[in-house]
């Protein structure tokens, strides 16, 4: 079963280690396809196969500085994959606020990739900053969100906030 409210979410985790960059999440084949082939191509070069494997609502649980190298959407990409959101010790900070850009939830927790397994169901609570691990009952607190970015992030992201705000019109065109 997935959760998810504005400021908590629950599902399956997939761990990946240190150093992910933004290559591997969206790689340079993707760019010339449209947005639903992209998702396609996520994590191709490392774990082919991986995208066929995720649910609605699966977590990634990963290592250090995830989401490091180019500003590419990377954060988009996982969110229209259908992830409930990530969990990280740390993040690029450019891929941080992309995920928070684009209503992607993310929240950085020092020890986390330690405090699971592949398949461990996760809970996270963003404005507390608490991460459960759910199979074994181990908890870690990291940074919580600010109820403004967990705003944003329920909102869809900054555009859905702006249109929930009436501060701009729903794009008929658009992909998100």
């Amino acid at each position: 079963m997935i959760e998810k409210s504005a400021s908590r979410y629950r599902g399956r985790v997939w761990i990946f280690g240190d150093e992910i960059n933004t290559d591997l999440i969206f790689p340079h084949a993707a760019f010339r396809v449209s947005p639903e082939e992209q998702i396609k191509f996520i994590f191709s070069d490392n774990r082919p196969g991986w995208v066929e494997l995720v649910s609605p609502g699966d977590i990634i649980v990963a290592g250090k500085n995830f989401g490091t190298g180019s500003s590419r959407p990377g954060a988009l990409l996982l969110k229209r994959l259908g992830l409930g959101g990530m969990v990280a010790e740390s993040y690029n900070g450019l891929f941080f606020r992309n995920c928070i850009s684009y209503g992607f939830a993310a929240l950085q927790c020092e020890g986390v990739i330690q405090m699971f397994s592949e398949g461990d169901y996760a809970v996270v609570d963003l404005l507390e900053g608490r991460v459960l691990n759910e199979t074994t009952g181990e908890k870690r607190f990291g940074a919580p969100l600010s109820q403004a970015v967990v705003d944003i992030v329920s909102a869809g992201g900054i555009e859905g906030l702006l249109i929930q705000e009436g501060y701009m019109d729903k794009m008929e065109d658009n992909n998100d």
